[in-house]
Formats: structure tokens, C-alpha cells, sequence
């Protein structure tokens, strides 16, 4: 806001009757002045006090008193009690051709100092001045000037001035300051071109929503907006026949604007705003193109619709426009759905059909490769997330480093059309594809075949584990190896998984591992019976010692060195003198050298000291740093969203409760489904209530964190239904997580249904109920700056 506290006291209105009067008090000869304006100046505190009591609120032509500091100008002294006085004309005209006369030398200071000193005399200058204003600050993207820009928007908004702000200088105002990083300025000034009926095109405003969608409260305003501009167009409310409605129209959201809003909700983690934004696209007409199919698979799959993954997977398969990139991601979401519902089957058979599909295409390419020779330099090899990010290295950073490449205003005025800000929009929506294509990991794509990662076979394998499905892993394992032939069967993934599981001391899961691969008739080196050896030494397993030193000799293996040592030592700590010392005969006779095999001990370290990154160094770290997910919750959480979507909220609050009896803990996505959905139905708030509290306890008896969807949804209820109290403690819990909140929609939302709660007189007697509302009533109208 302006700041006129400073210049009050240098600057006061007066009347040339007040001001005659209070000259003729003092002893002076005075001349009436009519039809002019004039500029007074003390020296002294008695006149300042007085002019500043006496004189407020006076109608009819003023004469303006403020300190001189050496006008040039003719001026006429008074002397009085006070001091004295300096009387001098000034002109609005004459004041505004220095205000634009400044803006066109760039001195900003100055222009300010001239309007604001402008605002005291004369109130706003004319358009002009206005607009020429806003577009010179917008146009420095400095951000003290980009704040004085919106502060003068908002005092002329709240002084019925908007007559004075032109469409074009107001979108470029809410450009720029998207562009320099202020997104809620930025969409409040977009808010209020709606709300003044100046409808930006869609061309335009989708560049702001780029910009804003670099950062995550910006991403969640981007998401409100694509809201609150399609609840306009829902259900053919406008009808575009009508040529009034031609600049309403041009401000449908489309496409472009969907993609955008809805790739910064999944880089910043608002998934379940997103599927409000795919929910509300059939209600205003707008087509999916091939971004937007791989954007809904990426939502689908953060909030856990596996039913919806599949009805969409016919339309990728069917769609002859999609990249090898886009086929990558679409599989990587169906595959990390079947991983969190815990589908191990349909996860594994994924993955063995890519690796036949890899293994015929290799085969394929061998051949061609025979009566084609093929240029091993421009031949294209894997894509990695490594290559990616050098190529596309900065990402949501990108755009933002470049603000000083902003258009012009004039530029900007002449194309009239918006094409450039439709260009950049474009541009920006690249970057934040290409960050959401790096989000990527358990597929990659070679010679456009799909291939799996590392990463997923040690997602798969500690599911498996988890699960104790320790046969059909082996199965698993095997089926793959025989696909994709490792170079040796010691660096085969079982053998990998087998070491994982002796280092994690999981040495039950071990043996049934090894035995699998005997039984499949695939032969191992002695280092893997080795190291489970010594592991059961160490447990003190003498049972299972002698079990896997049978199998060994079965297999026709031959132990190390270290292995007889570690027997030996086993069976002396067990008093067992007499086999310790057939042992040791063995080894000499078997003629053993003394060095003996360390591949386990020299894996493990390498593990532990950071070394590459391979397959058992990976699933080490997944089981350790991993919790183990329970994929019940998927399901019923997918029952309580469907029963809420269709506002059967009865059957969804006997899901929740049948969840609850089977040990599944409702998370923060299940109590989102039932806040919206009751939100829907409208007038459950002491539900919602309920359902607060049960969430409060939770977070106070568990870790388990609130994200800020479910809290924006609960606080919005409590706001619709003046549950001011309940209101006033998520805005603390939002508050202490640093969650950004849109106040503009809250302020919105309470003048709408609240504006006249609370403003008459306070009773003199009332319960002290009522006076705990009334007080939390405005403390949140405190919080929203509505005082």
C-alpha cells in the first residue's frame, strides 16, 4: 500500500475558507484566493497539530500546506504565532506532465514522490498517468517497483478506481511479476481482472501460469485458477453463440494451460488438486492430447488408480503419435501401481515381457547389423537419467534465469493476439515436462525398446522378500536371466539377491534362494556357499551348517580356505575336537591354498564404504532406508474415493470403518476423500469435525504427517460452515508445517457467506460460548487482514 502516514505530516488539505479564517485570527491582512491551489509550508509543531485536528474531512476547492524546501516558484509569507507560513499554487496539470515526464527519464523515485504527492491533492491522476505508471515499474522488473505497481492496483481497486486500469497494462503487470517470481501477486491480479469483467485471452494467461508453475505455491494457485476460471464454463453456461460472450470465451482454458497446471502439481506434490483438474476437463469440453494422456498416467499413479491406468493404457497402445519417451513413462506408472498394490505377478511378468521383447529386437538388430553395417559412432545407445540431465541440466530453474529477457510493454501491446506469451507458454511446458520425464527410474528405453532398470529388480525383490515369496522370486530371477544372459552366473541378479540377504543377515531366505538354483540346474561359484557358511557359523546354526556343507559337496563345490578355518573354529567353540580336526585333514588333503576366495568380504565393503553403485549395493540401501508399504490401503482407499465421488457417503464411512477393523491405517488421502466428499453434500460439518479430531490425534500419537491438500480442504470447510475455532487451529497446524495458504480465496469465501458476522456492537450479555466464537470469529478475520 501507499505510504501516506510520512506525508500526511507534510501534506494537508484545507479549504480557502478555513485557511482565510485562520489568517485573519493572527493579526494578518488577508486576500480571499478562489479557483486555484495552493501549497502551504510550516516550520512548527502547534500548526501541524492544529491543521491536522481541525482540518479533516473539508469538501469544496483546498489549498494544500506542506514543508518547502527552496521553491522556486512565487510564494507569499504569513507571519504567526506558529511560525511561518509559505502559500504557493500548484497545478494537477502541470503535476501530471511531471510524473510522465519522469517516467520517460526513468526516474522512478521521482515520478512516485510526484504521484503520490498527486493522490494527496487531486486524489489519482488521469488513465493515462495510471497505466503509463504500472507498465514503466512492470517493465523494470525490479521488485520494489513490481510492489508499488500492485500496491497501486490494490488502493485504487479498494477506492472504486478500477475505471483508471486498463486490461493490457494489468496483464502485463501479472506477466512480469509471474516471471520475477512473485506468483500471488500475480494471480491476484489476474483474479481481479475476472472479477472486473476484463477477461484476459487464454494465449495470455496461460504464460502467467507457466511462470507461476515454477514454484510450488505458485503450482498450487495455477491449479486454483484452472478451477475457479473452468467453474465459469461448466456444463455450457456460456454460450458461445452469442457474440457478448466472444471475450469470455477467449478466456476458456485450454489444452496448454490443463498441461501446465497439471505437470506443476505432480513436480511439486498437489496430485490429488490435480484430479480435480481431470474430473472438471469433460464439464468444459476440453481433448486430451498425447502430453496430456502421459500427465493423467502420472496422476493416476501418485494418487494409486490402478483401474484408471488401465482403461488408459488402451489409448496409448492404440496411439500412433507417442514418443519412445512417452511410452517409457506411461509403462513406468503402470508398473509402480502393480508394485503398490503389491501385484508382484503383474509387475514380473511386465518385466519378463520386456526383457523377450529387448532380447528379439537385439537379435534383430545383430542381424541387420551382419548385412548392414552400422556406424557405431552416430548409432544412438540407452537413454539414462544421466544423459537427460545434461542435456536438459537446470530444469523448473531454467526459465527463471532468463526474466530479463521479458518483452516490452510496446512489444507486448502490439501483439495483440498474445502469440509470444502463447510461445513461451509452450517453452515453459517443455521444461516442465522434460522434469517430470526425469522423475523416471525403473525403465529405460534402448533403440526404442523398453527396458527394465536396475532399480526395479530391487523394488521387486525386497517385495518379494517382504511378502515371503522366496520360491516365486527365484522363478522370477531365473526367467530373467535366461532372457538376459548376465556374462558369468556369479554376477548374475539371484547371486546378488542371495549376498543382499546374507549382509542383511536374512540367511533363511538365502539358503532357499541357493536351493532353487540348484534345483534349476544352475550352477554358482564357492564364494556364495562360502559366505552363507560363515554366516551360519556365526549365527551358531550347527544344523544348518551341516545341511549347506552337504549341499555344497552335492553340487560338487569346493569350499575356500576361509570357509574350512571358519568350520573349524565353529566346531572347537562347540567342543567338537574330534570333527574340528577331521576338517582340518580335509582341507590338506584337498590341498586348499591358504589365500583362499574374498569376494563376499571385498563386495560388502565396497558396499559399505560407498563404492559403485550395483545391484547389491542398491537393495541394500532400499531395505534399509525403505519402509515397507502396506498396499491394503490402496484398495480401500480406492473403495472410499469412489463412494465419496458419487456422494454415498454412508457406504463410505462403512469402508472406512471395515478398513479400520482389518488394521489398515487410513492416511492422508483416505481422510481427503472423505472431507471432499462431504464437502460436496454440504452442511456436514460437525462430520467434518469428527473427522478433524480423530486426525489430530493421530498426528500427535504417530508420525504421520498432514500434507497441505487435505488441510486446505478441511480449513475450507470450516470457513464455509463459520467454524471459526476448528478454522483458527488448521491455519496454526498449516502455519507451523510452512504451508503456503491462499488467503485470497479464504477472504473471498468469507465476505461471500460472512460479511456481516460480528460487526455490530459486541451484547453486553452473552454465554461464554458465544464469546469464544465471537473471538475466534475475528481473530481469523485478523489472520485474513479484513480488520
Amino acid at each position: 500500500m501507499l505510504s501516506t502516514r510520512k506525508l500526511k505530516r507534510q501534506v494537508v488539505a484545507l479549504s480557502p475558507r478555513v485557511l482565510f479564517s485562520l489568517l485573519s485570527d493572527s493579526g494578518h491582512e488577508t486576500t480571499r484566493v478562489s479557483r486555484c491551489r495552493m501549497l502551504v509550508s510550516w516550520s512548527s509543531g502547534p500548526v501541524n497539530g492544529f491543521l491536522e485536528s481541525s482540518l479533516t474531512n473539508l469538501n469544496g476547492p483546498t489549498v494544500v500546506v506542506g514543508i518547502q524546501g527552496g521553491f522556486n516558484h512565487q510564494s507569499y509569507s504569513f507571519s504567526t504565532l506558529a511560525g511561518t507560513i509559505l502559500v504557493q499554487a500548484r497545478d494537477p496539470a502541470k503535476l501530471c506532465m511531471e510524473i510522465e515526464n519522469a517516467i520517460d527519464e526513468h526516474r522512478f523515485n521521482d515520478a512516485w514522490k510526484l504521484f503520490e504527492q498527486h493522490l494527496h491533492m487531486d486524489g489519482f491522476p488521469r488513465k493515462s498517468i495510471v497505466n503509463k505508471l504500472l507498465t514503466s515499474y512492470s517493465a523494470s522488473l525490479g521488485v520494489p517497483w513490481l510492489e508499488k505497481a500492485y500496491g497501486l492496483v490494490e488502493q485504487a481497486i479498494e477506492e472504486s478506481k478500477q475505471n483508471l486500469l486498463e486490461k493490457e497494462p494489468l496483464i502485463y503487470l501479472s506477466f512480469v511479476l509471474a516471471k520475477c517470481g512473485l506468483p500471488v501477486p500475480a494471480s491476484t491480479v489476474l483474479r481481479k481482472l475476472i472479477q472486473m469483467e476484463q477477461y484476459p485471452p487464454v494465449t495470455a494467461w496461460s504464460a502467467i501460469l507457466a511462470h507461476m508453475s515454477l514454484t510450488a505455491p505458485g503450482a498450487y494457485l495455477a491449479a486454483e485458477l484452472i478451477l475457479e476460471i473452468g467453474y465459469l464454463f461448466q456444463d455450457g453456461r456460456v454460450d458461445p453463440r452469442k457474440k457478448i460472450n466472444a471475450p469470455l470465451i477467449a478466456m476458456k482454458p485450454n489444452t496448454i494451460a490443463m498441461n501446465i497446471a497439471l505437470t506443476g502439481c505432480l513436480l511439486f506434490g498437489t496430485t490429488r488438486k490435480a484430479e480435480q483438474l481431470l474430473d472438471m476437463m469433460p464439464r468444459i469440453g476440453i481433448r486430451a492430447d498425447t502430453n496430456l494422456l502421459i500427465i493423467m498416467a502420472h496422476i493416476y499413479e501418485r494418487n494409486g488408480r490402478r483401474e484408471e491406468l488401465r482403461k488408459l493404457q488402451r489409448h496409448i497402445d492404440e496411439s500412433q503419435s507417442l514418443t519412445d519417451t512417452q511410452f517409457r513413462q506411461f509403462y513406468n506408472c503402470l508398473l509402480t501401481c502393480h508394485l503398490k498394490f503389491g501385484d508382484l505377478d503383474a509387475a514380473s511378468n511386465m518385466v519378463l515381457i520386456m526383457l523377450r521383447k529387448a532380447r528379439e529386437a537385439r537379435n534383430s538388430f545383430a542381424t541387420a547389423a551382419l548385412l548392414f553395417p552400422i556406424d557405431k559412432k552416430s548409432s544412438p545407445g540407452p537413454v539414462s537419467q544421466e544423459s537427460l540431465s545434461h542435456k536438459e541440466s537446470g530444469g523448473l530453474g531454467n526459465n527463471r534465469s532468463n526474466k530479463d529477457l521479458t518483452i516490452s510493454y510496446e512489444e507486448f501491446y502490439r501483439d495483440r493476439n498474445f502469440l509470444k506469451l502463447d510461445t513461451e507458454a509452450k517453452e515453459v511446458l517443455s521444461t516442465l515436462l522434460v522434469e517430470l520425464q526425469m522423475q523416471v527410474e525403473l525403465i529405460t528405453t534402448e533403440r526404442g525398446i523398453l527396458q527394465p532398470t536396475e532399480k526395479i529388480y530391487v523394488k521387486l525383490v525386497k517385495a518379494f522378500l517382504e511378502s515371503g515369496k522366496t520360491k516365486e522370486l527365484a522363478a522370477f530371477l531365473i526367467k530373467a536371466e535366461k532372457e538376459d544372459s548376465p556374462a558369468s552366473n556369479d554376477d548374475s541378479a539371484l547371486v546378488h539377491v542371495i549376498n543382499s540377504c546374507i549382509s542383511l543377515g536374512w540367511l533363511d531366505q538365502a539358503h532357499d534362494l541357493l536351493d532353487e538354483m540348484r534345483l534349476a540346474g544352475i550352477r554358482t561359484s564357492s564364494s556364495v556357499y562360502a559366505s552363507l557358511l560363515k554366516a551360519y557359523c556365526k549365527a551358531n546354526r550347527t544344523g544348518e551348517v551341516t545341511a549347506l556343507l552337504r549341499d555344497a559337496r552335492r553340487a560338487g563345490i569346493q569350499l575356500d580356505s576361509s570357509s574350512y578355518n571358519a568350520l573349524i573354529e565353529f566346531r572347537v567353540i562347540q567342543k567338537d575336537t574330534k570333527e574340528a580336526l577331521h576338517i582340518f585333514k580335509e582341507m590338506k588333503e584337498a590341498k586348499i591354498p591358504r589365500t583362499g576366495h574374498q569376494e563376499f568380504e571385498m563386495l560388502v565393503k565396497g558396499c559399505a564404504e560407498g563404492g559403485e553403485a550395483g545391484l547389491m549395493a542398491k537393495l541394500l540401501r532400499e531395505i534399509k532406508e525403505e519402509q515397507a508399504a502396506d498396499s491394503g490401503v490402496h484398495d480401500w482407499n480406492n473403495v472410499i474415493h469412489f463412494f465419496c465421488k458419487k456422494r454415498l457417503m454412508q457406504d463410505a464411512e462403512k469402508a472406512l470403518k471395515k478398513m479400520r477393523s482389518l488394521g489398515h491405517a487410513p492416511n492422508a488421502q483416505t481422510f481427503h476423500s472423505m472431507v471432499t466428499g462431504y464437502a460436496a453434500i454440504g452442511g456436514k460439518y460437525i462430520e467434518v469435525t469428527e473427522l478433524w479430531g480423530e486426525m489430530k490425534s493421530i498426528a500427535s500419537a504417530t508420525s504421520m504427517k498432514f500434507d497441505q491438500e487435505l488441510l486446505d480442504s478441511v480449513l475450507y470447510t470450516f470457513v464455509r460452515g463459520g467454524f471459526f475455532s476448528r478454522a483458527n487451529e488448521v491455519v496454526d497446524m498449516m502455519e507451523k508445517g510452512k504451508m503456503f495458504i491462499d488467503k485470497y480465496k479464504y477472504r473471498t469465501l468469507y465476505l461471500k457467506y460472512h460479511k456481516t458476522l460480528y460487526k455490530g456492537k459486541t451484547p453486553k450479555i452473552q454465554t461464554e460460548s458465544l464469546v469464544k466464537k465471537r473471538e475466534a470469529a475475528l481473530t481469523f478475520k485478523k489472520w485474513l487482514g479484513l480488520n
